[in-house]
């Protein structure tokens, strides 16, 4: 072989198809089998601005958890266009994880001792804290203990429902699919409130900025996860290695501040410790 055949066959084993086969994931993982098909797939939701949202005019994902994503996508593709997004709504997280409808949720999904013996679960890359969105011109709520008599709208299977009921026992709950059914039900009064992460409020809230009115008293903490099958360990520690390099070279700043930052809302609570 001649010293430039050498030297070019050095140089596609530095690209993304890489040498043989170009996959350089261990033979049956789940890495290997997203980078053989092209596309990984992710359950994510379409109706939270800023975290997961679904343009209804041009169709495209937006948010925090569209970019976290988009990054896994680069990483094992080579693109990050090279992703099929799946409409994922709280209560089906765990079937769709365990059916094999998608590689990974990445939902606002707060990790759990119960959804733990579910599925399996990457160290936390968002943190939120449950908050209370209400009509601009009312004046009588202002804490979550101020729920007493009050219908509040929360989605199913999230554990925003579960705090409710054990912070605000006085309250009617009106359980939903997804929020941006809370959303008309608030503007006419068939609610007083929508519960839950605070991130998601403020995306409602961006669209709505003259209806509605963000409390901003926190009553819980809540540490968002990527869910991957329950014995997929391999997945999910290759996936907290990416989590743990996006915090130190910058790339998780730079999602924040193109997403959920531009509402002013600043990182420090949000951004998980440094490993």
């Amino acid at each position: 072989m001649s010293t430039l055949r050498v030297l070019l066959a050095v140089l596609l084993c530095l690209l993304p198809a890489g040498c043989g086969d170009g996959n350089p994931f261990p033979e049956g993982s789940t890495m290997w089998r997203i980078r053989e098909r092209g596309i990984l797939t992710v359950g994510i939701k379409f109706d939270q601005p800023m975290f997961g949202f679904k343009d209804p005019g041009s169709g495209r994902i937006t948010g925090f958890d569209a970019e976290m994503a988009r990054l896994i996508a680069k990483d094992l593709t080579g693109s990050e266009r090279n992703i099929r997004f799946v409409e994922t709504v709280s209560r089906e997280r765990e079937n769709f994880i365990s059916q094999g409808v998608v590689d990974v949720v990445i939902a606002t999904y707060s990790i759990t001792p119960a959804r733990a013996q579910l599925v399996s679960f990457t160290d936390p890359y968002y943190y939120a804290g449950q908050d209370l969105l209400v009509r601009a011109a009312d004046t009588t709520i202002d804490d979550v203990s101020d729920l007493d008599g009050k219908s509040v709208c929360t989605a199913k299977g999230s554990t925003s429902s579960e705090r409710l009921s054990s912070q605000a026992p006085g309250a009617t709950l009106e359980i939903v699919d997804g929020y941006s059914v809370c959303v008309p039900a608030l503007m006419a009064g068939r609610v007083d409130a929508i519960s839950t992460d605070d991130t998601i409020l403020l995306g409602l809230l961006d669209q709505h900025p003259d209806l509605f009115r963000l409390v901003r008293k926190p009553f819980g903490r809540e540490p968002y996860g990527m869910g991957v099958r329950r014995q997929d360990t391999g997945f999910r520690d290759y996936l907290n290695g990416l989590i743990s390099g996006w915090l130190r070279d910058g790339q998780w700043d730079r999602a924040f501040k193109d997403t959920i930052g531009v509402s002013g809302t600043a990182p420090d609570q949000s951004r998980p410790a440094n490993r």
